[in-house]
């Protein structure tokens, strides 16, 4: 389901950046570098380490397996990526504009404070994980500061590095050119076209899985409901028409609505069943995919999620109303009807 992947991957890219912004004009920059730092660090300690392996990078000298990882990582999940070897002990990776983080005019609201953040909770800890600690992160430049791209080299030092030394900031230096047919390539048979169309969604969805789990701890239960709701809402608005012209889902009313979140939750994974009648439509998840593995959550992770769909809705036609519910066993129950319905 190339276009519901499309989809998910749009909606929940979208909603990271959707909170970052949020959380810079009204909690200031140091809340929203706090945020960032927290979320790329849990990546960094759930991700880091089977990846090399899964990619086939864990035999690789350091620096090498670190800059191959970020090129090879954020390629699959449809991110543009640059990469470069200069030796056993330093080589580059990165990123040109357009950012899909920061994608967009969203990234002339992103303090480089901000931006820096991910660099410290994942890049500059990738030699701790690996237990070298001479490795660290030579960041040359961030797009947020007017460079032509995100970029920056892993480092082995002849000496360990302490805590603050592990990213370091050296604008000016430059990447050597990118030569497509040096860089690292998947092996085909592991990842084949199928595979990697289903990573473009679930590249962005582990950025909102770690985001609810995150926000819960740093901002609270009532924060997040008011903060991560508020962002997810505008999104589910701004972004509706974008997915349900992806999703081919046209007209008005509560069927095609249901049709569009069964086609994003399939496209997440969920096992997804629809009802539709004349007093209004129901669509159930078997349980809720994007959250498996964090339970328990407060429910203000639930309700901060389920906003994005509001969103969507009030875009969808502003006369329905959404009723989201997580049931006793799991499943998730959305039942969308008349505004004027009873509840």
């Amino acid at each position: 389901m190339p276009a519901g992947h499309r989809a998910v991957s749009v909606l929940y890219q979208a909603l990271l950046t959707g909170l970052v912004l949020t959380l810079v004009t009204r909690r200031g920059e140091d809340r929203a570098a706090e945020f960032v730092f927290r979320l790329f660090r849990r990546q960094h300690l759930e991700k880091f380490l089977p990846g090399l392996a899964k990619l086939g990078l864990d035999r690789l000298p350091p620096a090498v397996a670190c800059a191959q990882y970020h090129y090879l990582s954020n390629q699959v999940g449809g991110v543009k990526t640059e990469y470069a070897r200069e030796s056993d002990r330093k080589a580059w990776v990165r990123y040109p504009p357009p950012r899909w983080i920061w994608y967009g005019a969203s990234i002339c609201g992103i303090p480089s404070r901000v931006n820096a953040a991910m660099l410290h909770g994942w890049h500059g800890h990738n030699g701790v994980t690996l237990g070298n600690p001479r490795l660290g992160f030579v960041c040359t430049g961030q797009t947020v500061d007017g460079d032509p791209g995100l970029e920056g080299y892993y480092l082995e030092h002849d000496h360990g590095l302490a805590p603050d030394e592990r990213v370091r900031f050296a604008r000016g230096e430059r990447m050597p050119a990118f030569d497509p047919a040096a860089a690292p390539r998947l092996d085909p048979v592991a990842w084949p076209p199928e595979r990697l169309d289903t990573v473009i969604a679930r590249y962005a969805m582990e950025y909102v899985r770690t985001t609810l789990p995150v926000a819960l701890v740093l901002l609270g239960p009532d924060d997040m409901r008011a903060l991560l709701g508020h962002a997810a809402r505008l999104i589910g608005m701004q972004y509706h028409d974008e997915t349900a012209r992806l999703l081919e889902i046209d007209g008005r009313g509560t069927e095609p609505f249901a049709r569009y979140l069964a086609a994003l939750a399939e496209a997440q994974g969920e096992a997804v069943e629809v009802t539709a009648g004349p007093r209004g439509a129901s669509v159930r998840l078997r349980g809720w995919r994007l959250i498996r593995g964090l339970e328990p959550l407060d429910p203000a992770a639930f309700e901060a999620w389920s906003e994005l769909w509001r969103g969507a809705l009030a875009a969808h036609d502003r006369s329905l109303r959404l009723d989201a519910a997580r049931e006793a066993g799991g499943d998730v129950l959305f039942r969308i009807a008349p505004a004027t319905a009873a509840a």
